[in-house]
């Protein structure tokens, strides 16, 4: 898929198959506790439809990994959706950047269709695009990438609603994007995409104020949008999407720091986009929209370093953008040209892919941001 990068109002756009000009930012979500390590409930996948409006939800089979539209799905959402991030509690987030607002929805643990909570949808700064929740399910964190900033809000756990804290916006570089909050909930980054950086913020555990660590912003490569960190919070990864690499850091548990390792950045397919790790930090998985391909990587425990895995690059469908992990061990990647979701069985041992059977699974129009709960 050819590339054209305008400047415009907000900020940089990309122009779409079919010539519609679309922003650049999603963030697909890991799932919570809910449910790590078990199947003991049941676990839904969803997707937004950036030209659709709209929010594909899906029941994910247990045993094969399959998706299956639940009852109302697709189900509205915003002007012009990218991200989406799920709450423990049983909710879902998704940020509308033409609308600058986010849409909550509360989940049907029984069906998985989605009602939105009252007060929806809630304020957020300039054309919002990443989203991420923090590991307590206490705050919610959301990129403006035309304001320039973060805005974090508090949630309540009984209803869904989001109130900004004291404090929000906070300052971030240019292009704000990628957004992911480390596993203690003590460190968030933001990757600014026109300042081809990642910002560090030291998080108030009681508030969820953010103040930038020292030395911050951390350099990257050219036109970062997403990062991941692994589970035990040793690295991050950015992919670089005009640079065709991805810049791999060692995070300082102390002060929230962020060093490139040795050999940053790694190869990498055409147009890297999203970037996901799985639960047991074996694995990084990149996804390349030029190469309609995903590349997996096997993380060198010690050094954070990045080896194709057997098999690498895995086909995709037209133009994928981001993935998701299910902790049964199934992973599920949004195609934005051919508007559905690949599905594929990860190998545990060696981090291969494996398409399951019936992918790709259909979605909306422009599928973009993709989560699990």
């Amino acid at each position: 898929m050819s590339v054209a990068a305008l400047i415009a109002g907000c900020g940089v756009l990309r122009q779409a198959q079919d010539d519609t000009q679309l922003p650049i930012g999603a963030t697909g979500a890991m799932p919570h506790s809910r449910a790590i390590g078990t199947r003991a409930e049941r676990h839904f996948a969803y997707v937004v439809n950036t030209l659709s409006t709209s929010v594909s939800a899906y029941a994910i089979s247990a045993s094969d990994g399959a998706l299956t539209p639940v009852p109302g799905s697709p189900f509205a959402a915003g002007s012009d959706s990218y991200g989406v991030a799920t709450h423990p509690a049983g909710f879902v987030y998704v940020t509308n950047a033409y609308s600058n607002d986010v849409s909550g929805f509360s989940i049907n643990a029984r069906t998985g269709a989605l009602t939105q909570v009252q007060g929806s949808p809630f304020t957020a700064g300039s054309w919002p695009t990443g989203i991420a929740i923090d590991p307590s399910g206490r705050f919610a964190y959301v990129t403006n990438y035309g304001s320039n900033d973060v805005s974090v809000y508090a949630i309540d756990a009984s209803s869904g609603a989001l109130m900004q804290v004291s404090g929000s916006p906070f300052a971030a570089g240019s292009g704000p994007q990628g957004v992911a909050i480390d596993p203690t909930g003590k460190f968030a980054y933001v990757v600014n995409s026109f300042s081809a950086n990642v910002s560090a913020y030291a998080v108030d555990l009681s508030t969820g104020t953010l103040t930038q660590v020292q030395g911050s912003p951390f350099a990257a490569g050219d036109e970062p949008y997403e990062i991941a960190i692994d589970p035990k919070r040793n690295f991050a990864y950015v992919p670089n999407y005009l640079s065709y690499d991805v810049s791999a850091y060692k995070i300082d548990a102390r002060s929230g720091a962020l060093k490139q390792v040795h050999g940053s950045p790694f190869a990498t397919g055409g147009y890297p986009f999203g970037v996901t790790i799985d639960p047991e930090g074996k694995f990084a998985y990149v996804v390349n929209e030029g190469s309609n391909a995903v590349y997996g990587y096997a993380i060198n425990a010690r050094s954070g370093a990045l080896t194709q895995v057997k098999g690498s690059p895995f086909k995709a469908g037209r133009g994928p953008l981001l993935m998701a992990i299910d902790p049964a061990g199934f992973a599920y990647v949004t195609n934005q040209g051919s508007g559905n979701v690949s599905a594929y069985a990860i190998n545990t041992g060696s981090g291969a892919l494996k398409k399951v059977q019936g992918s790709p699974f259909k979605a909306g129009t422009s599928s973009f941001g993709v989560a699990i709960w």
